[in-house]
């Protein structure tokens, strides 16, 4: 099959487009083709290497893929040849304490497809037949590639952790990433007050159509000061963070009292600074949120699948040129979602 692959880690330049052999599949596996698969910030960071990954080179990256069964393992029941799905990008072993009760995004083993396993950068993945869903009848390959990794975390974090409230006022930053489109979308399904941030004025107007009640390009705006203004000087119950040190003091400032931030990454650096005193003096929370369950994705896919959610598709990418759309993705002119196209 083709596949893209790196074989050391480094620059963009790493990617190799070529032939390698088709995955063989257990008892209890499917094998997949690939329709679509989308680019995710993850990606870019397992072929710079990061030490929270140990993977084996050569690799494929990949965590969000839609396709149609091509073979199954003599174990499975569930799925038949040729049907379309949708693998789910969090993997777990539905065995341990944590999956029996429902929190499979914290199961003993829990990775991510194309971190912990080869992903979705390829002609054919396997899959566990309990990490396959069904792909709804009014949803295409491509969409369903934008949306399971991205919603699902989002989804987690409001939802789940914040327990966002309608009425509420939350903070999104970098609204144009796949996941800051995402949170726009599900706050203001919550009813919530949605302020966000971008980094150029061409995206403002993007925002504001998926909900965002006022947006700051932070590129020529201070950011927390645009809040205070907006706000009155009260803040906002709630901050999306998936940025990291650049924008950490600012959301901390902003927050009002009792309120809380959440956060699912560090695209800006892995440490921060924190003043204990202003966290317990103002009954401030800080909330770590990986991935989410395979009940809450569920949940969004239904939401997908009767467009009360939409995910942006900025540019789709033959499988070749997956070098191009990182590299689109690093220089930060993506609204929403890249997709790849064996």
């Amino acid at each position: 099959m083709k596949a893209v692959i790196f074989r050391r880690h480094g620059g963009p330049d790493v990617l190799e487009y070529i032939d390698v052999p088709d995955p063989q599949i257990g008892e209890a596996e499917v094998l997949v083709r690939v329709k679509a698969c989308s680019v995710n910030h993850l990606d870019i960071w397992l072929r710079q290497g990061i030490a929270a990954y140990a993977i084996r080179l050569p690799h494929i990256v990949g965590s969000d893929v839609a396709g149609i069964v091509e073979r199954v393992g003599s174990g499975v029941g569930r799925v038949k040849t040729g049907d379309s799905v949708i693998l789910t990008p969090g993997l777990h072993c539905g065995q341990c304490s944590f999956c029996q009760a429902g929190q499979d995004n914290r199961c003993d083993s829990y990775g991510i497809r194309g971190a912990k396993t080869d992903g979705g950068y390829a002609e054919f993945v396997t899959a566990h037949s309990r990490e396959l869903m069904p792909l709804p009848a009014s949803m295409d390959f491509e969409t369903a590639a934008a949306f399971p990794l991205v919603f699902l975390t989002a989804w987690h974090m409001l939802v789940t952790r914040a327990k966002l409230q309608a009425g509420q006022r939350l903070l999104v930053h970098a609204a144009g990433s796949g996941i800051g489109h995402a949170a726009i979308q599900i706050a203001k399904h919550l009813k919530a007050t949605v302020y966000a941030t971008v980094g150029s004025d061409a995206k403002i107007p993007k925002a504001k159509a998926l909900g965002a009640d006022e947006v700051i390009n932070y590129s020529r705006e201070d950011f927390e000061t645009s809040i205070r203004a907006l706000t009155d000087g009260h803040g906002v119950d709630v901050v999306f963070e998936h940025v990291g040190p650049s924008t950490w003091q600012g959301s901390l400032k902003l927050l009002a009292k009792g309120g809380r931030v959440v956060t699912c990454g560090a695209t800006s650096g892995p440490s921060v600074a924190l003043d204990l005193r202003y966290l317990f003096s103002r009954h401030l929370s800080i909330l770590g949120s990986m991935m989410g369950t395979h009940e809450e994705l569920k949940t969004v896919t239904g939401l997908v699948a009767r467009s009360v959610l939409r995910p942006v598709i900025d540019a789709v990418f033959p499988l070749r040129e997956s070098r191009i759309a990182q590299e689109r993705m690093l220089r930060r002119e993506v609204f929403g979602k890249l997709i790849l196209i064996p």
